[in-house]
Order: structure tokens, then sequence, then C-alpha cells
């Protein structure tokens, strides 16, 4: 079965960001054997087609998170919940895409906002939760950042055999033992 034009779009702008290429209505025209009009049906600016860019790429993010819950999110602990993401940054499945896509610098607050809106259920701390393990689980976060964004850049990602060891350095901190 053939996608539909706005997977096309969508699929043809991430391929253009994970060639360093520039994305704008025009690009993803000509990479989807489109009209930018027909481009423009679907997404009336750039800033819409990037955010719903950046919805596709996160949709395919919280599969992969939620493979790492044994029930809903809803019902998810943040221990929990930081694992997940924490074995998902680890997972070696970012690339350059992930990360470009957040940095055009006209789109950066829009951008960002999307981001911090979608990855709220997976980030967010209760704020009655203690101190020290609010610093834990931010710890263990910041670890899971650290790894995505070496991961999306290629530049310093963790060998394959230290994403083990890593992760247990993380459960460590997270169980307080650090």
């Amino acid at each position: 079965m053939k996608p539909s034009s706005r997977t096309q779009i969508l699929e043809g702008a991430l391929d253009l960001l994970r060639e360093g290429e520039a994305v704008s209505l025009e690009s993803a025209a000509r990479r989807a054997n489109l009209t930018k009009p027909g481009v423009m049906y679907h997404f009336p600016t750039k800033e819409a087609l990037m955010l719903a860019l950046l919805d596709w790429v996160v949709d395919c993010w919280e599969r992969d998170l939620n493979a790492q819950l044994e029930g809903p999110l809803e019902q998810a602990t943040p221990e929990q919940r930081t694992y997940a993401y924490l074995d998902w940054a680890l997972s070696g499945k970012v690339d350059r895409a992930d990360l470009v896509m957040l940095a055009d610098p006209r789109l950066r607050e829009p951008l960002t906002a999307r981001w911090c809106e979608r990855m709220h259920p997976w980030l967010d701390l209760p704020d009655d939760l203690p101190a020290a393990d609010r610093a834990r689980l931010t710890a263990v976060r910041l670890i899971a950042d650290g790894a995505w964004i070496d991961e999306a850049l290629g530049a310093y990602s963790p060998a394959a055999d230290l994403r083990g060891p890593l992760r247990e350095v993380a459960a460590s901190i997270m169980e307080g033992k650090e």
C-alpha cells in the first residue's frame, strides 16, 4: 500500500534532515514528488511542517518508550518512566535528524515548547517527590539526555559494550547507591 501524501512529506522531510539538507516547503515538496501547494494542503507553513515532523518522530519514540514499560504510561512511577527513557536513550536508535529538527533558529521556541509538551509525561517529576529522589531521577535523566545528544551528534556515543555498564551506573544513582 502506498503511503499517504502526508506520510510521504514527513518521511521526505526527515530524510532531508538525515542527509544534512535544509527543510523548506519547496524541498519537502520535491522530496515527496509533490507540488508546493500539495505540501501546503497538509502543512500551510514551514512551522506547521516542522511541528508535525516533531510529533511524528516523538510518536515513534513513544512506541519505543512504551515498550519499556510493563503497563500503561499513566500508571508508571517516576522511576519506571525514567528507566524507560534511559533505556531508550541508550538503545542507539537516535539519529542526527532527531536533534537537527530542533535546531532551526527561527522555530526554536515553538519546536522546544512542543518537545517539552510531548515529553512531559515521560520526564516530569511530581512536586511532592522528596528532593533527594528528584535529584537522583534528574541525574539519571541527564545521563540519558547526554547519551541521546551524543548519539544524535555521532560524536562521543558510548560503544555498545559500555551501554550496559552505563545503565548500571545510572541505576546505582537512581537507587541512591552513588
